[in-house]
C-alpha cells in the first residue's frame, strides 16, 4: 500500500482508478486491501470538499427558482408568506424570511429546511 496525499487533479484522477480497481476485486474486511479502499475513500471525499466544495444556495434565490420550475407567480405564494405586499417584499428581499413562512415554504414548495438556514443578505433590510 503505497498512498499519498491528493494534491492535484492527476492525483485525484490516479486515486479513484485505484478505488475501481479495489471495488472489482471486492475485499474482504479488515484486510489490507479493504483498508486501502476506506483509506483512498477518505482521502478522495478530503479533496473533493476542499476543491469542489458546492455552497447551499441563497434562500431568496431558491424560492425564485422553484417557482420557476413550477410556474408560480408572486400571487401563488400568498398561502406560505401572508399577502402580496409581504411576497414582493420577501422576494426583493425587504424583509427576511419569519420561521413561519420558511415552514410553509418548505413544505409547500419542497424545498430543503437547509436552504433556509444559509446566511443570506438583505441588501435592504438591516437585522
Amino acid at each position: 500500500m503505497n498512498i499519498k496525499p491528493i494534491k492535484t487533479e492527476q492525483d485525484y484522477d490516479k486515486a479513484l482508478q485505484r478505488v475501481d480497481e479495489l471495488m472489482e476485486l471486492n475485499p474482504q474486511l479488515n484486510t489490507p486491501l479493504s483498508d486501502e479502499l476506506e483509506v483512498l475513500v477518505m482521502l478522495i471525499e478530503k479533496y473533493e470538499e476542499k476543491n469542489w466544495a458546492i455552497s447551499t444556495p441563497d434562500p431568496i434565490e431558491a424560492i425564485k427558482v422553484r417557482m420557476e420550475q413550477m410556474n408560480l407567480k408572486q400571487k401563488d405564494l400568498v398561502p406560505y408568506i401572508g399577502n402580496k405586499s409581504k411576497v414582493s417584499e420577501v422576494l426583493n428581499r425587504k424583509i427576511s424570511l419569519s420561521l413561519n413562512m420558511i415552514v410553509n415554504l418548505a413544505q409547500g414548495l419542497h424545498i430543503p429546511f437547509e436552504v433556509f438556514l444559509a446566511n443570506y443578505t438583505n441588501k435592504k433590510c438591516m437585522y
